[in-house]
């Protein structure tokens, strides 16, 4: 096992591990653990009693967090109407445009922005795209809205703290919550509004138990278990 640093030891005394706390608690704890130079990113890590493996039990989406990640996000929107280019520059789009980019990322690995997003007449353009987007998680879906006739808003949307949930092959979801330097109640507010579109997305199929446990940490510091009986 690999030794932990004096600060990540320090940090880890102040939380009991046999508890589950109550989401201001470890809100609270996060803060207070995050003892790196830099300001960390607060993450949250949710097991649902789910089978990915089944198509009617698979748990995706994307919510818009009411304070943003705290992460400056670069857009790639793919659109040929004259309009909408206009629209989606206006919103501050990193780059817009069509074949071209599919070109420079098949040709030359390029992978300079964090959200794809696409009208719906260009998704067979980049269609062949899937086998290189697909892994990073980044081809644009209409389930997340990010296959839409409205990129500008799309747009918006990323620039201000939409971020995609989904399960990975263990069923569990790993997302931002925001930075450390946000403060208990706006890292909270985001917790709410993340947790509740999970609960809301709840697959029909589902059965028994839905949140089976969920843990927050910051980059560096330890996970503090919350009481998922406060989820609702």
């Amino acid at each position: 096992m690999a030794k932990m640093g004096k600060k990540y030891t320090d940090s880890a005394k102040l939380i009991d591990r046999s508890k589950a706390y109550d989401p201001s608690e470890a809100m609270a704890l996060v803060c207070q653990t995050a003892k790196a130079k830099f300001d960390e990113t607060v993450e949250i890590h949710i097991r649902l009693g789910v089978d990915s493996r089944h198509a009617d039990q698979q748990v995706r989406g994307a919510v818009v967090l009411p304070n943003g990640t705290g992460k400056t996000v670069k857009t790639l929107v793919f659109v040929k109407d004259p309009a909408k280019i206009e629209a989606a520059t206006a919103a501050g789009a990193d780059y817009v445009g069509g074949a071209e980019f599919v070109e420079k990322i098949t040709k030359e690995n390029w992978f300079d922005f964090d959200v794809v997003i696409a009208s719906p007449d260009m998704m067979g353009v980049i269609g062949r795209l899937g086998k290189v987007l697909g892994p990073k998680g980044l081809m644009p879906s209409p389930k997340n809205g990010t296959v839409t006739p409205d990129v500008a808003r799309a747009v918006n949307e990323a620039k201000a703290g939409k971020i995609e949930y989904r399960l990975d092959k263990t069923n569990i979801i790993h997302c931002p919550l925001g930075k450390v330097s946000f403060g208990e109640q706006k890292l909270q507010e985001n917790f709410d509004a993340l947790v509740g579109a999970v609960i809301k997305a709840k697959p029909a199929a589902a059965k028994g138990q839905y949140i089976k446990s969920c843990v927050i940490a910051s980059t560096m510091g330890p996970g503090v278990k919350i009481n998922q009986a406060k989820l609702g």
